[in-house]
């Protein structure tokens, strides 16, 4: 049992193009947010009650984000625990620093934490983005976890140049670049006089060897694994010398 969720959306286009594409591998249960829940991150409801819409027997709407889609799915909403989750089509680029502001990846980083398998999915642009080419390659890409051993708090975060597959060089293996923005801070005249800003601004991409920023600026398919745990172990020693200096305090 294959569980999609997204985080643009349960009408997003990305979603069904993906769904017919995963169920000709076997059963697909579809739980997505009701409304568009980008840039969320690893957001969940807490203590507030959540809604379910079922649309068919096979797909539900939650009035919530990515995360709580996956927690009632898992716990409450399938007869049985998924196999894998995938997470998208997304629509745009999750490359680099983006991954830690994604809905899309905040629900495969849910499954992770639950110890199932799970893909994260992004067609590169948000300008007349192409679906079919990300959906063919998440399915065949499925298809080949099934037998994979994942590590335990692993998933994959796979970006799809939006580009024709004759026009895709190939597929590179990863690790996360830097894409950081050039935050704009925008005042706005609110009717009803409250202080009111926009945030906003361009993509800063760094082009270094071996990251996913650089694999899709040269149209490569990009799948970078990622492990919840965000430790970093070589400062970690580091600092262990530093806690022995300062342990008397």
């Amino acid at each position: 049992m294959i569980l999609l969720t997204n985080d643009d959306g349960i009408r997003a286009h990305g979603l069904k193009v993906m769904r017919g594409h995963l169920e000709e591998l076997g059963s697909v249960m579809v739980v997505a947010p009701e409304d568009e829940m980008s840039g969320v991150s690893h957001s969940v409801t807490l203590e507030k009650p959540i809604s379910v819409r079922w649309i068919d027997q096979n797909s539900a709407a939650v009035g919530g984000t990515p995360t709580d889609c996956v927690l009632l799915a898992v716990h409450k909403l399938m007869k049985k625990r998924p196999d894998i989750v995938v997470s998208g089509i997304n629509l745009g680029p999750n490359l680099g620093n983006d991954v830690t502001y994604s809905g899309t990846v905040a629900a495969a980083l849910e499954a992770a934490i639950h110890g199932i398998k799970a893909v994260a999915i992004s067609v590169a642009s948000r300008k007349d983005p192409d679906f079919e080419p990300a959906a063919r390659f998440g399915k065949k890409l499925v298809q080949h976890l099934a037998a994979l051993e994942v590590p335990t708090g692993t998933f994959l975060n796979v970006n799809v140049p939006n580009a024709p597959n004759g026009e895709i060089r190939g597929v590179r293996i990863t690790r996360l670049g830097r894409r950081t923005y050039r935050d704009d801070v925008i005042q706005l005249d609110d009717p009803e006089g409250e202080e009111c800003y926009k945030i906003g601004g361009e993509p800063i991409c760094e082009m270094e060897e071996g990251t996913d920023v650089e694999a899709i600026e040269s149209a490569f398919i990009s799948v970078t694994p990622i492990s919840l745990d965000l430790t970093d172990h070589t400062f970690l020693r580091e600092l262990k010398e530093l806690g022995e200096k300062i342990s008397d305090f």
